[in-house]
């Protein structure tokens, strides 16, 4: 049995209007993923993570990566969820628009299977 890539259903990230911060707000590191929530609850803005499917952010393909990461790009909470993943060293999956692998970010996906020794010809 074999599964399909996943396709994001939104539309592209430069249509997703960015939420606007309370201007009272302050952002520090969200260590706990309890503060996470806590912190997308009191803002009363809808974030991406939770206004999108959540196979985006945990996705295998690098489009469906990179896409996530635009997707984090509008969220107002991007530094601290950042911050906090990084102090948690979130195994895997897009936090605060930075791909985690094993802890640690990493600059993009790479496709499965190994790369070709050979340039292809068309």
């Amino acid at each position: 049995m074999q599964l399909e890539a996943h396709v994001p259903s939104v539309p592209p990230s430069d249509t997703i209007p960015k939420p606007v911060l309370p201007e009272d707000s302050t952002l520090t590191p969200l260590t706990t993923l309890t503060a996470l929530d806590d912190a997308i609850e009191n803002l009363g803005v809808a974030v991406p993570c939770r206004s999108y499917d959540p196979e985006v952010f945990f996705a295998e393909s690098p489009a469906d990566v990179e896409y996530a990461k635009s997707l984090c790009r509008t969220c107002p909470l991007v530094d601290a969820c950042l911050a906090g993943a990084k102090e948690r060293r979130e195994p895997w999956g897009v936090w605060g628009g930075e791909l985690f692998v094993q802890g640690v970010v990493v600059a993009r996906k790479r496709p499965r299977g190994r790369p070709r020794k050979n340039p292809v010809t068309a």
